[in-house]
Order: structure tokens, then C-alpha cells, then sequence
């Protein structure tokens, strides 16, 4: 039981992000896709993949090649996990696409073919940017946080302030 509550409160925190992150990314699609017909991502489907990918960021961070660059600056390790993460994200956002055409055209490779057709790729890479922002900014925190340690970051931003260091 304290096993779970360990890995259960491991998992908030980029659960928590990755929910507020991804519905910020909803909501700007559906400003981007109206009045073209294409329905929305659902809360719940967000909530689900924000659950996802907090547990997928969790068993990457236990990864060795996640952290290839311990003793160098935390730019090093941002930049690697942040484009590690992107081309993931990437590669979601593309099947997340294709699972709807290959619904539609009744076969994977025809679902391809009507997505590589009808995809608008100035929004593709619109949410791409936007996401590539978010994962850094992720990865920033993340690796500050594991720099600082989790306790004194907390009391910088929720208090109470630590004493100055002499």
C-alpha cells in the first residue's frame, strides 16, 4: 500500500501538467477547427491521456538514456528529454489523426493516404509548436526540481521561504 501511494503521488504531478497542458492544446484546436466539422478531443479522452503520458514520462525519467547528461549543465538534459518528448508527441498526434481517417477509409493504408490528402499541416504544426513549448517548459521545471529537490522548491513557491544560505 505505501508502494502505491508512492508511485500514485510520483504520478500527479506530471498528470496534473499534462491535463491542464493538453486541454489548453483542446481548446486551442477547436478555435483553430471551427466550422471546419471535425469534432473535438473530450475531456475525458485528455484526462485519460494525461494519465498516459504522466505514467510514460514516470518510466522514461527510470530510462538510462533519459538522463545521458547528469554531469553537464541542465540545458543538456532539457534539450535531450525535450526533443526525446516531442518526437513522441509527434508521433501521437499523428496516429491520434490517422485512428479517425482509418475509421472513415475502412483500412490503414487508405486512412493514410485521405489523412496525407486532407490534413492541414500549418494546424498540425501549429499544435506541434505549441506542444514543443509545453514539453519544455516541462522539462525545465522537471530537471530544476530534481536539481533543487522537491522540498525546497515547494517552499519557494508555497512558503514558507527558506532561511538564506550563509
Amino acid at each position: 500500500m505505501t508502494k502505491l501511494k508512492e508511485e500514485f503521488f510520483k504520478l500527479l504531478p506530471p498528470t496534473i501538467y499534462f491535463f491542464v497542458a493538453l486541454h489548453l492544446v483542446a481548446f486551442i484546436r477547436v478555435l483553430m477547427l471551427k466550422g471546419t466539422g471535425i469534432a473535438p478531443s473530450s475531456s475525458i479522452s485528455i484526462a485519460v491521456a494525461s494519465l498516459i503520458l504522466g505514467k510514460a514520462v514516470l518510466i522514461a525519467d527510470m530510462l538510462p538514456m533519459i538522463n545521458r547528461f547528469p554531469n553537464k549543465p541542465l540545458i543538456y538534459n532539457v534539450a535531450w528529454k525535450t526533443v526525446i518528448y516531442l518526437l513522441l508527441s509527434a508521433v501521437i498526434h499523428y496516429l491520434e489523426r490517422l485512428i479517425d481517417f482509418w475509421q472513415q477509409a475502412g483500412s490503414f493504408v487508405a486512412g493514410n493516404q485521405k489523412l496525407f490528402a486532407e490534413i492541414i499541416w500549418p494546424h498540425f504544426w501549429a499544435i506541434q509548436i505549441i506542444l514543443f513549448v509545453l514539453i519544455a517548459a516541462y522539462c525545465m521545471v522537471h530537471e530544476l526540481v530534481r536539481v533543487i529537490g522537491r522540498e525546497k522548491v515547494l517552499r519557494i513557491f508555497f512558503g514558507p521561504m527558506p532561511a538564506p544560505e550563509v
